[in-house]
């Protein structure tokens, strides 16, 4: 695993991809920085946090749009699928790859907390949950990625079905909003659609609410994902 997290990182700065992530998801942090808390006269940094759901979900798109499509495109799939090294590692170091990338973009949040320190009191505790929440959050939008990436050999219609991925994830409880006082069966669909919500969860952390339940949710989301793309890839080994 350990070789291909490093291969992985590796192919991230040396193709660009890297460079491009990180200045779209530190531009954007920049802005919602300055216009939500700056601009505010805070140093309350929820708002921030709850403007960048958006920016996490297509900005993790470019940053896993190659991880596997591109090896398929390029033939070097086959190689990779018959080398001595289970599945899993060669999922989870790719998974690590990004994961590590986007920890990287995200501590940005506290060059910001140095920022505010001179404005008055940083409030570290709302602040330290929102980091942690983007990082569950950005754990299991890059595993989605990943997955996405495994079903096709173009980066750009990876790119793609992942923004649709996501934003279906996104958009799954506003869909079903209304449901939420009609007849049983519509019940039941809200009920089951706002538990699994990505969205509703990840906005309560920015609200102060620390959730156990949905920390769980995410890291399984992850995990679930992830096991999808090694049964895609063993499909891909023995067809």
């Amino acid at each position: 695993m350990l070789a291909i997290y490093r291969r992985e990182m590796g192919a991230f700065f040396t193709s660009g991809v890297a460079y491009v992530f990180l200045a779209v998801f530190w531009l954007f942090s920049g802005l919602f920085f300055y216009g939500g808390v700056i601009g505010s006269g805070t140093t309350d940094t929820s708002s921030l946090f709850g403007s960048m759901f958006l920016i996490v979900l297509f900005s993790v798109a470019v940053l896993t749009m190659k991880l596997l499509s591109e090896e398929k495109k390029n033939k070097t799939d086959q190689g990779l699928l018959t080398a001595p090294i289970s599945l899993w590692d060669i999922v989870l170091g790719k998974y690590f790859a990004a994961l590590t990338l986007f920890i990287i973009a995200e501590s940005i949040v506290f060059v910001y907390a140095f920022i505010l320190n001179y404005l008055g009191d940083v409030l570290w505790t709302p602040l330290l949950g929102n980091y942690f929440a983007m990082l569950f959050l950005g754990a299991a939008f890059i595993a989605v990625g990943v997955f996405v990436s495994s079903l096709t050999e173009n980066q750009m219609a990876s790119a793609v079905l992942c923004i649709l991925a996501l934003l279906g994830l996104y958009l799954s409880e506003m869909f079903v909003s209304g449901f939420e006082n009609g007849n049983k069966f519509q019940k039941a669909v809200y009920f089951v659609v706002s538990k699994i919500s990505f969205y509703s969860r990840y906005i309560e952390f920015t609200r102060g609410v620390f959730s156990l339940p949905s920390v769980v949710f995410f890291i399984s989301a992850a995990f679930l994902f992830n096991f999808f793309t090694v049964k895609v890839l063993e499909k891909r080994r023995w067809s």
